[in-house]
């Protein structure tokens, strides 16, 4: 498990009412890490709350959809006044599955939204404050969508795709100043917005993972970026991307740097 004086004394989890984000929020309670819970739904947000505040910590909840205009300011009155370590971004369901060409632009334009656009917000603001600090972790949860182009899901995958280059462009410029940056990839998870999709979890044969277990490896990998691939499904991605990743930006980033003649 991670070390609580590295990354705490405070999380923010955005996406911290159900799923992996409540299991986030019960993993990191059990070792002493205050809470800072975002989420849409007032009521499985509270319970999580509460479930974490019987581990002994200290938990603030936001009820906030993080598409509005003022998110990031109500997220900085909850968060100015405590020193967080750890940003988890688990904010990025699919909110709008459709064919490109027959479906709405606002619809698309809202995914794009949450899954590029508030993601970057978050973690220039905690990423900011974690340089300064010489300390901390963010984790960006990213999908196997990324991987692959999909019906219905072409905007929603293409996010994906975004957030996994920039989690790892993030991971090679704070990796000097000791702030770990990871992209944990999740496959198919049994979680309720995966179940609210109309997912089946019992086809044969199918990996399906649970949303605690998911949870802890995160966690466990923390400081083994820039990217991990949750629930026995990291061998399935190497054979389709080049691997190690933490080798290949590095490389990568050396080879741009000469080329610039930085």
């Amino acid at each position: 498990m991670i070390d609580p004086q590295y990354y705490g004394p405070w999380a923010v989890i955005a996406g911290g009412s159900e799923g992996v984000g409540s299991s986030f929020a019960d993993e990191l309670s059990k070792i002493g890490i205050n809470l800072v819970l975002i989420a849409r739904k007032p009521g499985p947000l509270e319970e999580t709350a509460s479930k974490a505040r019987a581990n002994g910590v200290e938990v603030r909840t936001l009820a906030l959809d993080l598409l509005v205009p003022d998110a990031l300011d109500q997220i900085k009155a909850v968060t100015d006044d405590v020193e967080v370590g750890l940003l988890i971004f688990n904010a990025g369901a699919n909110s709008y599955g459709h064919e490109f060409v027959s479906g709405e632009m606002d619809g698309f334009r809202g995914v794009i939204e949450l899954n590029v656009h508030k993601q970057l917000e978050l973690s220039h603001h905690f990423g900011a404050l974690m340089k300064e600090r010489g300390r901390g972790g963010i984790m960006l949860l990213g999908s196997m969508s990324g991987y692959m182009g999909s019906e219905t899901q072409s905007i929603y995958s293409a996010s994906k795709a975004f957030g996994r280059i920039f989690a790892e462009s993030l991971w090679i410029e704070l990796e000097p100043f000791g702030v770990h940056v990871l992209e944990f990839v999740l496959g198919v998870t049994r979680t309720p917005a995966m179940a609210r999709m109309g997912l089946n979890f019992d086809i044969p044969g199918m990996n399906v993972s649970e949303p605690e277990d998911v949870a802890r490896e995160g966690l466990e990998h923390l400081a083994d970026g820039p990217l991990w691939v949750a629930g026995g499904n990291y061998e399935a991605v190497k054979k389709r991307n080049g691997f190690p990743r933490d080798k290949m930006v590095k490389g990568a980033a050396e080879a741009m740097r000469k080329l610039l003649n930085r």
